[in-house]
């Protein structure tokens, strides 16, 4: 049991470590954006591509939802028995799947108060 817990304490502090390092990131402004220059009469970012920044976050959630999937599927036909890894990678999923709940719901804030404002 202790090497279990051992494992999984060291999951749960990969996993931190890796949310301090993006909110870190995040708070620094660790990814400026640069402005945007013409190319052939249309401006062109030259910073940072929002999105292909959101697909790559949408695909994050995806795979960590159908690493989930399969390793509840697994636990079920008895393919695995490690029931707290198999939580571990549930919550990954989850909170994955929250933030970006709440990152639609703020983009979808901001786009009504721009297409509220007056002309």
């Amino acid at each position: 049991m202790e090497i279990r817990g051992a494992a999984n304490s060291a999951d749960i502090q990969s996993v931190l470590a890796q949310m301090r390092q993006l909110r870190a990131q995040a708070s620094a402004g660790a990814m400026p954006l640069q402005p945007a220059r013409e190319v052939d009469g249309a401006k062109e970012s030259s910073g940072v591509n929002f999105g292909a920044t959101l697909k790559s976050a949408i695909d994050s959630v995806n795979e960590l939802q159908q690493t989930s999937s399969a390793a509840a599927n697994d636990f079920i036909t008895g393919k695995r028995t490690d029931l707290v890894n198999v939580m571990i990678d549930g919550q990954k999923a989850n909170l994955g799947f929250e933030a970006m709940v709440q990152v639609r719901n703020r983009m979808i804030s901001a786009y009504q108060d721009i297409m509220n404002m007056p002309i």
